[in-house]
Parts: structure tokens; C-alpha cells; sequence
């Protein structure tokens, strides 16, 4: 067990199975010392967990744990093509898109949910650039996505 799993353990969290895509697209890829990720729905064994727009349906705080998820799938599709999370060297830039009722501005709180989970598991290796962007819809109704890019240590 790598040390990022091992830390995933320690926070009660295990790396889930990559999510197969949707569409015509690979869940992650590399080039040269960098993965980028494709967008990372809340799916947890298969399935969405709630769907709906933040603000409405969902609330903030749910938006925000379901952020964390993504994050934790986007971590699988890494370790896919790196073959191991100890190789991260940084996240370099998080986007977080949160699917939200016409009022809601609270988007970075969302979006935390992911670099929270991030800088948790991967301490400063996990401090990075970030945007979070309200939509109003995202795949299957999801009420948040997140991609990451990391840099492999060589």
C-alpha cells in the first residue's frame, strides 16, 4: 500500500475503482510528467448519490462532501496511468464545476469539498491553483464535477 493509501485509510476513505466514462473519453491521461484528469462525477459504486442544482435540491454542505468524492475518484484516475499516488509530486490546478440554482454565488465553498480532501491526504503536495465555475447543468444531473492536474515526481 502506497503512503497516499495508506493516509486515505487513516482518514477512513479507500480509492475507489476508476469510473468508466460516459462518453468518448479516457478518465485520465498523461503527457510527459503530468496527468490531466477528465471531469470526475460523485459516483460512488456505480451511481450518483443525489442530483440536482446547488442552491435547490442540494445543499451547499452536501454539494461540498460530494466534491470531496470526485476528488477521491479523480485520485483513482490518476494512479491509472501513474501506477501509484506516491508519485504525485504536487496537484498543480483543481476546476470544480458546480451545477447551481440561479441565485447561488457559493461555489468556492463547494469546491473546497475537493481541495480540502486533497491537502488532507496529500498535505502541501496538494496545495494547487484553482477555479470553481457554476453551470446549470452537468452530466446526469450531477450537482458538481472536478478535474485535476498533477505533476509526477520523475
Amino acid at each position: 500500500m502506497s503512503a497516499v493509501e495508506a493516509k486515505l485509510a487513516e482518514l477512513g476513505l479507500t480509492l475507489p475503482e476508476v469510473v468508466p466514462p460516459l462518453a468518448a473519453y479516457q478518465p485520465a491521461v498523461r503527457s510527459g510528467s503530468y496527468v490531466y484528469t477528465a471531469g470526475q462525477l460523485p459516483m460512488v459504486d456505480g451511481k450518483l448519490p443525489v442530483t440536482g442544482k446547488v442552491g435547490l435540491e442540494v445543499t451547499p454542505e452536501e454539494a461540498k462532501e460530494l466534491a470531496r468524492t470526485c476528488a477521491l475518484n479523480a485520485l483513482a484516475a490518476v494512479k491509472s496511468v501513474a501506477g501509484d499516488l506516491d508519485r504525485i509530486a504536487r496537484v498543480v490546478k483543481v476546476v470544480g464545476f458546480v451545477a447551481s440554482a440561479a441565485d447561488f454565488t457559493g461555489q468556492p465553498g463547494v469546491v473546497n469539498g475537493a481541495s480540502e480532501l486533497l491537502g488532507e491526504v496529500l498535505g502541501d503536495k496538494g496545495v494547487h491553483a484553482r477555479s470553481a465555475v457554476g453551470v446549470a447543468v452537468l452530466p446526469l444531473d450531477a450537482p458538481v464535477e472536478v478535474e485535476i492536474q498533477v505533476e509526477l515526481a520523475p
